[in-house]
């Protein structure tokens, strides 16, 4: 399997900076070193050690499933674990945050078995990644228009359309309008020992999720 490209070097941006410190803290404290967990998600020890040192970028997938295989959300990923459980998101509190040219806003409490996002993606990005991962999906429309890739089938969502799906089934998704689409998506934080797969744009090439 080959791992996700590198993103680009340079200071992270400051809604990732607890990132590194946290994925280590996170996987020395589930047990596992640089060469166990670093193959559960697709990536070289190498690759992991760069993101935990904080010299690589992680995107939105790889943060995803970072968070899935230490058993946490990307929220706590990102430090944004509250000090008490409030089950009440207030719209002025979400914080945007990018990884992997998508913005995303958490719309759900941390330390739950489900994560809920507000996502804006622009169009093009990351219009060439499959997915395949443990558990499920569901994502409804808000604004734009939604292009939904579920195995051999392809779906355009309008604005109100949503879908629920395994996330096992290979899926796809980017945005058919020209000025991006904004979604509601929720996904549930399966823990899997199995390496989770992310396909590249044509079936020659396997990366890493």
């Amino acid at each position: 399997m080959t791992e996700l490209p590198d993103e680009p070097t340079g200071a992270p941006p400051d809604e990732l900076s607890t990132v590194a410190p946290r994925l280590r803290d996170l996987r020395r404290r589930s047990g596992l070193t640089l060469e166990t967990a670093a193959p559960l998600v697709g990536l070289s020890p190498a690759h992991l050690s760069r993101l935990e040192t904080g010299r690589r970028q992680p995107s939105l997938p790889m943060l995803l499933a970072l968070a899935r295989t230490y058993g946490t959300t990307v929220s706590d990923l990102l430090g944004e674990t509250a000090a008490e459980r409030d089950p009440i998101v207030r719209a002025g509190r979400a914080e945007p945050s990018e990884a992997g040219g998508w913005t995303y806003w958490t719309a759900g409490g941390a330390g739950r078995a489900m994560q809920a996002l507000r996502v804006l993606v622009p169009q093009r990005a990351q219009g060439d990644l499959v997915r395949v991962h443990p558990g499920e999906e569901w994502l409804y429309v808000l604004k734009g228009r939604l292009r939904l890739t579920l195995g051999p089938a392809v779906q355009v969502l309008e604005p109100g359309d949503a879908a629920h799906f395994d996330s096992l089934t290979p899926h796809r998704i980017s945005a058919a309008s020209q000025g991006g689409v904004e979604l509601l998506f929720v996904h549930t934080l399966l823990q899997s020992g199995a390496a989770e797969l992310c396909l590249g744009g044509d079936d020659t090439r396997r990366r890493g999720l």
